[in-house]
């Protein structure tokens, strides 16, 4: 198959080693904190700071100068003050980025500040941005990194206990497990898999909705979790029946994209209103859904039209973006 459309997917890129053997590593923070070349990504609150344009990479400065690409700030781990009490720590793999400003194979280690971990280092709250802002500004590498840690970090988070028997769980395996000291049991980091589809009618128009939580002039495709024993291609056809009152056909899988905000990998695709369903039946669940419209390319590509779409950032507008860039169907 083809990764064309998930190659320009923000969160899909990537251009580290995960170097997964390492992480068996007894000793292995041990050894990358003595090791002056490590980069230590600092992370707050699901935030970040970026390196200054044309400086030395351990300074603070979060500006980012002309023209010059931002870049995150990653420190040595001399740098960063208290890391016996940094934790949890990540060991996120090895840069295989050349145009970096670290040399390909760099161990890279994410951790966790807290609140005054997170002052001593920038004091100023303002510059600290988040993935949602900069995911199709920073490299693939940075983009990468970014998205591997807040999934992980997220799942920190809400793991802390063992779900046997509530003990308190050990972090161990360079961060991606955590073991329970009672009855040995191990936990994963879980992903929750989540369908998006961009539906078409036989007018070659798209289906979007608006959230309940979303203003009410932003739009967006329809979306939803993957239940257990069922497949994407179930999913798509009863979370569309559920959040629209129409069935459809062909669903055809066009690519996935990382969503950790806090845990989701979404799984894109395209379908067609169903034979015999009536592209005016559109019936909001009220809940999740409150609006439905039916838009045609001129509609969504007139400017003065005051919808508002998905961020560049997301899956929902690749696969809007690029409906938007097909030819329309002959005779519609």
């Amino acid at each position: 198959m083809s990764f064309r459309f998930t190659a320009r997917l923000p969160l899909s890129r990537h251009a580290v080693d995960r170097d997964h053997d390492a992480r068996s590593e007894p000793d292995l923070f041990e050894r990358l904190w003595a090791d002056a070349g490590t980069r230590v990504l600092p992370l707050w609150h699901g935030k970040v700071l970026l390196a200054p344009a044309l400086a030395p990479a351990a300074a603070l400065a979060p500006a980012v100068a002309g023209n010059a690409a931002p870049r995150l700030l990653l420190l040595a781990p001399a740098d960063l003050a208290d890391p016996a009490t940094t934790t949890p720590r990540v060991y996120l793999g090895r840069s295989l980025d050349a145009d970096a400003a670290e040399p390909v194979g760099t161990p890279l280690v994410v951790v966790q500040l807290d609140d005054d971990q997170a002052a001593r280092l920038e004091p100023d709250e303002t510059a600290w941005v988040g993935l949602r802002d900069y995911a199709t500004l920073l490299s693939d590498r940075d983009t990468g990194i970014l998205t591997e840690s807040l999934g992980i970090l997220h799942w920190h988070d809400s793991h802390p206990h063992c779900p046997r028997c509530g003990a308190a769980t050990d972090v161990t395996t360079g961060g991606w497990v955590r073991h329970c000291p009672v009855d040995g049991s191990q936990v994963f980091p879980r992903t929750d898999a989540a369908v998006i589809v961009l539906i078409t009618d036989d007018r070659d128009r798209v289906l979007l909705g608006s959230n309940a939580m979303w203003e009410a002039n932003r739009y967006s495709l329809l979306a939803g979790f993957v239940e257990p024993g069922e497949s994407f291609e179930s999913a798509v056809v009863r979370e569309v029946f559920e959040e629209s009152g129409i069935r459809v056909a062909d669903a055809v899988y066009r690519g996935s994209q990382p969503w950790p905000f806090p845990a989701s990998i979404m799984v894109g695709f395209t379908a067609r209103l169903a034979d015999g369903q009536h592209a005016g039946s559109l019936v909001p669940d009220g809940t999740e859904i409150l609006d439905l419209r039916w838009f045609s390319r001129a509609e969504l590509a007139d400017p003065d039209n005051g919808i508002m779409l998905p961020g560049p950032s997301s899956i929902a507008r690749a696969l809007i973006d690029d409906w938007l860039a097909q030819p329309e169907l002959p005779g519609v």
